[in-house]
């Protein structure tokens, strides 16, 4: 009896390790999965496929943990677990069926974690259903690299099981089996803001953009002001951010989660673990972590969706590698800051929620983290840029300015091939306003607008 318990054991092991090869081999996962999926994976070193890179001091979650106490003792790892009675308990044959034996076309997402899959089960119960049928689920499974992994999936079990939030991602239950570690999530159909930031072909709308950002923010200052014990969430960043149907942003992946300082503390001193780039810079030097950590990393966060630019990119020119150091002269300038938005808007944005966006971004990247303000404020800043309809593409100052730009492009082109300037200069300037005008309302971003004008705010929720 003990010899076949210890053959199913490795058998398991055999499997979930060929998993894990696949995960790795499958770096350039089909983009149909990945446009649609979220980001359950939650790789800490590398912003799930982004330019980021851990700094020095940055630990890679899971993938660049000591493996010297990869061997957890069991009577260790049920002291340590605090089930909340919320929770299912899953085993591991039935959330095998539900994501069909872990098929490669169940695959949502991958990272440091480990392998994410689709999957379906009772509306209330633990068995499996057949595909599109009860409740669809994201099933995420712990590579087998070490205790830092098992920390992770902990951390997740102990703590969000006793958040509820509309902000953040639901956990529905886990799966603690021999060696197997698994979680079970609610199913986010639009997947992660890194996805529509970055990797979709048509640009997020400025009013899903405003939407995101509120929601996001108030899972933070839910976390920070609000939960019975304060919350630091210490790894806010674009693929932690995932979407429901209507762009309602819920924050996943709590692996990293400290609880934040009691009494007279002012702060909790850890190891430093994160994703460069979005990382308050004082965490990094000190390892003094608070919620003025969290805030920085939602002024990154911010400016990635005012820009259209990841935190970290070496592929920019020398000087806009790091984002938060290319931007942060312009943020402070009322008319300065039309410089740092997403092109890919081509005007349609409120010139007066970008404004106050862009002084928000400056004041949550204050390098002084008391000078940062709380998330409850955040929140109370963005409410009202949600329904602002004040259009820069209808504004005479931003058309003048798109057509010195274009100008001023065409000269520098025609410069470089050894033409004159045009006399006409004037008359060809104007000509391009109205030529601008009329491309913002015929470009593809501009039809793309209309699928999200019914957008509703999420005001009624807590």
């Amino acid at each position: 009896m003990e010899l076949r318990k210890r053959k199913r054991s490795w058998r398991r092991r055999i499997c979930l390790f060929g998993l894990a090869s696949c995960c790795i081999s499958r770096s350039s996962v089909d983009s149909s999965i990945c446009s649609t999926s979220s980001n359950y994976a939650g790789s800490k070193s590398m912003n799930d496929g982004s330019k980021d890179k851990p700094t020095v001091p940055i630990v890679s979650g899971s993938t660049s943990a000591s493996n010297i106490e990869s061997n957890v003792s069991t009577p260790r790892i049920y002291e340590d677990l605090k089930v909340s009675s919320q929770l299912r308990k899953f085993t591991f044959n039935e959330l095998k069926s539900a994501t069909r034996n872990f098929r490669p076309d169940s695959l949502l997402g991958e990272g440091g974690f480990g392998c994410v899959f689709k999957g379906w089960i009772e509306e209330n119960g633990t068995a499996p259903v057949k595909p599109g049928t009860g409740l669809t689920v994201a099933v995420k499974i712990l590579n087998h690299d070490g205790l830092q992994g098992h920390k992770e999936w902990l951390a997740e079990v102990n703590l969000l099981g006793d958040l509820l939030h509309p902000h953040l991602v639901r956990l529905i239950g886990y799966c603690i089996e021999d060696d197997q570690r698994l979680l079970v999530y609610e199913f986010m159909t639009r997947g992660s803001l890194e996805n529509h930031l970055f990797r979709r072909s048509l640009p997020l709308p400025w009013p899903a953009r405003m939407k995101i950002a509120y929601g996001a923010a108030k899972g933070l200052a839910y976390l920070h002001e609000e939960a019975e014990r304060p919350v630091i969430y210490r790894d806010f960043k674009t693929s932690n951010i995932l979407l429901d149907v209507e762009y309602n942003a819920k924050l996943s992946d709590f692996g990293l989660a400290k609880d934040g300082p009691e009494g007279d503390k002012t702060h909790v001193s850890t190891r430093v673990m994160g994703t460069y780039g979005y990382a308050a810079p004082e965490y990094v030097m000190t390892g003094h972590l608070t919620s003025k950590s969290d805030v920085y990393s939602f002024g990154v966060v911010l400016l990635e969706m005012l820009t259209g630019r990841r935190s970290m990119d070496k592929n920019r020119p020398n000087g806009e590698h790091n984002l938060v150091a290319w931007a942060r002269p312009y943020l402070g300038e009322r008319r300065r800051f039309y410089h740092i938005i997403d092109p890919r808007l081509e005007g349609n944005f409120s010139i007066k929620g970008a404004q106050k966006a862009a002084l928000l971004a400056h004041n949550c990247l204050s390098r002084d983290p008391k000078a940062r303000p709380l998330m409850s404020e955040v929140v109370e800043i963005l409410k009202p840029l949600l329904n602002l309809k004040d259009m820069a593409s209808l504004s005479p100052f931003f058309q003048a300015m798109q057509a010195e730009k274009a100008a001023a492009g065409s000269n520098s082109q025609n410069g470089r091939n050894g033409l004159k300037a045009q006399s006409s200069f004037g008359r060809n300037g104007q000509q391009q306003m109205r030529n601008l005008s009329n491309g913002v309302r015929n470009s593809p971003h501009h039809q793309s607008m209309k699928a999200v004008q019914s957008l509703k705010t999420d005001g009624k929720q807590p």
